[in-house]
């Protein structure tokens, strides 16, 4: 342990005490809610930058003058304290303005993906019970083709949000920008009522395994995890600017990015979307000096070509979360990140792990009581010892993350109580106790001197842990390895079926890098023989011409599952490793039959 690791550590404490007293408590009567944030901002960086998004700038005085404007028109509408509203609109300005306006009467915004169609939109809207649908012209259509099962009757269910000059409003839907008009730009008096343990929103899950459920999100939360961005975090001022890109609908770019910039009084620059090749360029012309990420965005960028000037950029601080140990020192090295702050936590979650004392190749270390138990990944069930507790996992094992419930943990849940419930583990170590289950598995790490405080490193999600020969696969560890060749863009990792065995294959469904015109199968074999038990080898490959994510850059497994390594529905090429041998070769018929009859070998 060196002398430079533990200065490092000390000169780390401030940042906890903060989040320490960020995460303290706050009584049930008291009063506070975001937009509360923006009016301070108003006062005191009135005419300083707050967004800027395609050509277009708002001070944050002018951000509160259009907040309270659409709080007036939605007013009008009937909308109050405690009402829902679905927002539904891409990334811009007016998102955050809709966001903020409906906090500032006590109203809750549902923010609806806006990658779904049909069936899961639908459910989006019904399932929360909103009383008005706020959409972007640029998904009229989509909503359109749900709109008579969506239960909004009323003259005023749906407002539709002009995308610019263009935006042409249906005649169903009412003109969010003619019901402004003449609304007055005055703070609203509801908004010194809200209280803090009030919800503000309510964000869902990403629907990678099935239908989305949203998660209730507090002023309290909202406020507490704002302020850990912007002081613990990215450490903002409101000189500084956040650059934007994932969608808004998601809490690391609304709760983090907004927050942050709520908090400090720092401006965003807003994009609509993530772009690899706009990136450096728009960081450098606007002058953001920080980052919000998820993982995935930053292996877009990693795995882009390698030019001489990558790290001439202005960016001194990112905070994101899901940037793996595989890249995490040559990406900031590349773009000369001086300060890359990892967190990790379920929009829905009680605890949050942060990357405060520097030690690399974790996800931090928690405020919050978690213990990490033993599970059954076969079987999808918890261990318990023979008193019925609940048994602890060792040091160094991986185990399932559990969050103690309490006053100052609370666990807010899901618009539904039924799947509420379903998150909580009740006399986990002793009767009457309940524990929110983060659905992952962790371990814990030896990082040294520590302040007394476990460090933590994700293993994976329970769902895409699998069991093969008696082993349990990890799909992260084997898709690190196999990012790790050169012409492997992205790839993703499950387990299929094969008849007559027990437990799930490996499959590894591969995306190439620009330029590679084949996946070069004698490598891959190599690099997955020399750093992975033969276990974890993945015993089918797909090579696919593009990658499926959600609108959070998740990867979705679902339909891959489902398509398997059928090759009469799959027109990908797809190889297999057979039994008792160390290459990879096509997957033809008359080995998918054997494969279907068991009779393959495995």
């Amino acid at each position: 342990m060196g002398l430079l690791d533990t200065i490092q550590v000390l000169g780390a404490v401030p940042s906890l005490l903060t989040v320490k007293k960020a995460l303290k408590s706050k009584p049930a009567n008291h009063k506070d809610c975001i937009a509360r944030l923006l009016e301070r901002n108003a006062d005191q960086h009135g005419d300083r930058t707050a967004v800027v998004f395609e050509g277009l700038s708002l001070t944050w005085g002018e951000l509160n003058a259009q907040s309270n404007q659409i709080a007036h028109a939605l007013k009008s509408i009937g909308i109050g304290q405690s009402d829902i509203a679905a927002l539904f609109v891409e990334n811009r300005i007016e998102y955050i303005s809709c966001m903020l306006a409906l906090n500032k009467l006590g109203a809750i915004g549902a923010l609806v993906n806006t990658g779904l169609r049909s069936n899961p939109l639908k459910h989006c809207i019904v399932s929360t019970n909103a009383k008005i649908m706020l959409f972007g012209t640029e998904l009229a259509d989509v909503v359109d083709d749900v709109r008579s099962e969506l239960g909004l009757k009323q003259e005023s269910s749906f407002v539709a949000v002009a995308d610019g000059t263009d935006g042409s409003v249906p005649d169903w839907a009412l003109d969010l920008a003619e019901l402004i008009r003449d609304m007055p730009t005055s703070n609203h008096p509801e908004t010194q009522d809200v209280m803090n343990w009030d919800p503000c929103m309510y964000i869902f899950t990403s629907g990678t395994t099935g239908l989305p459920k949203a998660a209730i999100v507090s002023n309290n939360r909202f406020l507490s995890a704002a302020k850990m961005a912007h002081l613990a975090g990215l450490k903002a001022t409101p000189k500084d600017r956040i650059y934007l890109c994932t969608p808004l609908y998601h809490g690391t770019s609304t709760i983090v990015g907004v927050g942050a910039a709520l908090s400090s009084g720092a401006s965003i620059y807003l994009r609509r979307k993530f772009s690899v090749s706009a990136f450096l360029p728009e960081v450098r012309k606007h002058g953001c000096n920080m980052f919000v990420y998820v993982g995935e965005l930053c292996r877009f960028l990693h795995n882009s070509p390698r030019r001489p000037d990558d790290g001439a950029n202005p960016i001194v601080s990112i905070l994101g979360n899901g940037l793996r140990p595989d890249i995490w020192e040559d990406f900031a090295d590349r773009f000369r990140i001086p300060r890359v702050i990892e967190f990790y936590g379920a929009s829905e979650g009680n605890a949050s792990f942060a990357y405060l004392l520097n030690k690399k190749n974790t996800i931090g270390l928690t405020t919050t009581d978690v213990r990490l138990v033993e599970y059954d990944v076969d079987a999808d069930e918890l261990i318990r010892s023979k008193t019925g507790s609940l048994v602890v996992a060792r040091d160094g094992e991986e185990g399932l993350c559990l969050a103690r419930i309490t006053d100052k943990s609370r666990f807010e849940g899901y618009t539904d109580s039924g799947a509420t419930e379903r998150k909580i583990i009740r006399d986990a170590f002793e009767d009457g106790d309940a524990w929110f289950n983060t659905g992952d598995l962790l371990r814990t790490v030896d990082v040294g001197f520590s302040l007394g405080y476990a460090h933590y490193q994700f293993v994976d999600r329970v769902g895409d842990t699998f069991r093969w020969r008696s082993q349990n696969v990890s799909t992260t560890q084997v898709s690190e390895v196999v990012n790790l060749l050169p012409d492997v863009d992205i790839c993703s990792v499950y387990g299929v079926n094969i008849p007559g065995t027990e437990g799930r294959a490996g499959m590894a469904a591969v995306t190439l890098t620009e330029g590679a015109e084949s996946l070069d199968l004698g490598s891959f074999a190599e690099q997955i023989q020399a750093q992975l038990p033969s276990y974890a080898w993945p015993v089918f490959v797909r090579v696919r011409s593009d990658v499926e994510v959600t609108g959070t850059f998740k990867l979705r497994k679902v339909e891959l599952q489902r398509d398997g390594y059928d090759v009469t529905v799959v027109r990908d090429p797809i190889f297999v490793l057979k039994p008792r041998t160390t290459e990879y070769v096509p997957l033809d018929k008359e080995f998918h039959s054997a494969l279907l009859s068991g009779s393959a070998g495995y």
